[in-house]
């Protein structure tokens, strides 16, 4: 009986260590699915990320563009009216600089 006590240990302890090998081996395999579904959403999340990124980066440089345009019609619109008016351009430039020497003497 003591053999057959012993057999059935050896037996279940046998069934044990098989059984947490299966364990592990299936931890490995769902710690891998993970690993490679995280990276899969990490690849799609940063895909549209960039394109996110590049689309509003397009729409600031487009932006900019118009800015400096309209600054560049801004400057050539006043260049043309001082060729054009130069003695209102002068006194209307000395009026505005008197009118603030006047607010930043206070």
């Amino acid at each position: 009986m003591a053999e057959e006590d012993k057999e059935q240990k050896a037996s279940a302890a046998a069934d044990a260590q098989d059984k947490l090998e299966s364990s592990k081996q299936h931890a490995r395999k769902a710690a891998e699915d993970l690993k490679s579904a995280a990276g899969a959403i990490a690849g799609e999340y940063r895909g549209k990320a960039e394109q996110a990124w590049g689309d509003a980066r397009g729409k600031a440089e487009q932006a900019w563009g118009d800015a400096r345009d309209r600054v560049r019609t801004f400057q050539e619109d006043a260049e043309q009216y001082v060729r054009e008016n130069p003695t209102k351009a002068v006194f209307t430039a000395l009026g505005i600089g008197f009118v603030l020497g006047l607010i930043f003497r206070r």
